[in-house]
């Protein structure tokens, strides 16, 4: 996309020494850092450290970024990296069962791993909902209200058609896909998974 996305302008601001542009990006990437380290179930002081860590990588990173929207898997990363960091130093406190006098296993194999996804996922997807314009922004948000609202509700809110809204959320979803956020994310999962992973049917509830 020709125009600077708010993710390129935040990154960019930052590195120039803005500190309003830091927190703002502090703030927008805040959850996704905090998703990563309760996967690991780290205690509050180790989650602490860990997302103290990463920010200050991140601020000496900062001027050496070239994809700004690919800064969500970059966090995501380096994330896990300190939290695995602290469990290889045998900071992390785990539960012990007196009558079995083994440590309990906290998470199931794999889960860690799947909830990080989803989080890098749906910060990739609030950064692509943040490149498009408003009507189609708030179209795809109306669509995806819990419970979704129906077209004619939607219609009602927006002034258009019930007839028209359903084609016209599959063109802003396809702009979606289209977004840098989104095509930052799905290239990275491409690499790491040797395709694309099958992440379509998270759009495929709106439609």
């Amino acid at each position: 996309m020709a125009e600077e996305s708010e993710v390129t302008r935040l990154v960019r601001a930052s590195a120039d020494g803005c500190e309003k542009a830091w927190g703002e990006l502090v703030h927008r990437y805040a959850p996704l850092v905090m998703a990563v380290t309760r996967s690991f179930q780290l205690s509050v002081a180790d989650a602490q450290d860990v997302s103290q860590t990463v920010w200050l990588q991140l601020v000496r990173h900062l001027p050496h970024i070239r994809e700004p929207e690919a800064l969500p898997g970059w966090l995501s990363t380096t994330t896990q990296r300190e939290c695995r960091r602290l469990v290889r130093l045998g900071r992390r406190v785990q539960p012990v069962d007196p009558q079995a006098a083994c440590t309990l296993e906290l998470t199931a194999p794999g889960s860690a791993d799947a909830r990080i996804l989803r989080a890098e996922l749906r910060q990739s997807l609030r950064d692509g909902l943040a490149e498009l314009p408003e009507r189609d922004r708030l179209l795809l948000q109306l669509r995806a209200a819990d419970p979704p609202m129906s077209y004619r509700e939607i219609g009602d809110l927006l002034g258009m058609r019930p007839g028209s809204i359903g084609p016209t959320i599959r063109r802003c979803l396809n702009r979606l896909r289209e977004s840098n956020a989104m095509r930052a994310y799905l290239s990275a999962r491409a690499t790491a998974d040797g395709g694309m992973g099958g992440d379509g049917h998270e759009f495929a509830g709106l439609e």
